[in-house]
């Protein structure tokens, strides 16, 4: 990959990252200056939303993730992979693996953003794609940072936004973690950052099976 592609890419990434904030500020500037309870109002409107789409779709997180697979133990790990995530693109680009292989994956980011390893279907991809819109209208995640205590925030029937599903890990630049998971099921699956505007600049690679 040529220096020329991978600032192209990085410039592309930086601009879909901003028209995500962008969006996402328009909407709650209208919501603030609605005449009728302004920003207290526009908290109890998104709280709301959360919450109703949280219960309606299973909560933060990924119920259907028992169908591709399940977490993995430590003993039974046959190798590892390392993953290198920069700003819009993973390093490697696609992985093969084995049916009933279980894999460590060392995950380090390397970008200036923030990054999402996770590994799922599109259709799974594109459902957390709307949560972690989500995350970031409620100021939960930035576009460097993550904020913790946000994740937290009950969201009502114990649900919350925090990012803990085994099949996936939100890293801040610098920071770096593991995930073993074994691959049980054979079916076809993506790895992806489900970032707004990240998965749409190509930061995607495919699982193949042997």
């Amino acid at each position: 990959m040529t220096r020329t592609y991978s600032l192209f890419s990085r410039v592309s990434s930086v601009v879909l990252v901003a028209a995500a904030m962008i969006s996402m500020g328009s909407s709650l500037a209208l919501a603030s200056g609605s005449h009728e309870g302004g920003h207290e109002k526009m908290k109890k409107d998104m709280h709301g939303k959360m919450h109703d789409q949280m219960h309606n779709k299973g909560g933060h997180g990924h119920g259907a993730a028992a169908s591709i697979g399940e977490p993995g133990v430590a003993s039974e790990v046959t190798r590892s992979i390392e993953i290198t995530m920069l700003d819009n693109l993973f390093e490697p680009e696609s992985i093969s693996v084995k049916k009933g292989e279980t894999i460590k994956f060392i995950v380090k980011n390397e970008g200036e953003f923030v990054h999402e390893f996770n590994i799922g279907t599109a259709a799974m991809h594109a459902h957390h794609q709307e949560e972690m819109m989500m995350m970031m209208e409620h100021g939960a995640l930035e576009a460097d940072k993550i904020n913790h205590d946000m994740m937290k925030m009950d969201m009502g029937g114990g649900k919350t936004m925090e990012h803990n599903d085994p099949n996936s890990v939100l890293l801040e630049p610098s920071k770096s973690t593991e995930i073993i998971w074994k691959f049980s099921k054979e079916t076809e699956l993506e790895f992806a950052c489900n970032v707004p505007g990240h998965y749409e600049s190509g930061m995607m690679g495919k699982v193949k099976f042997k």
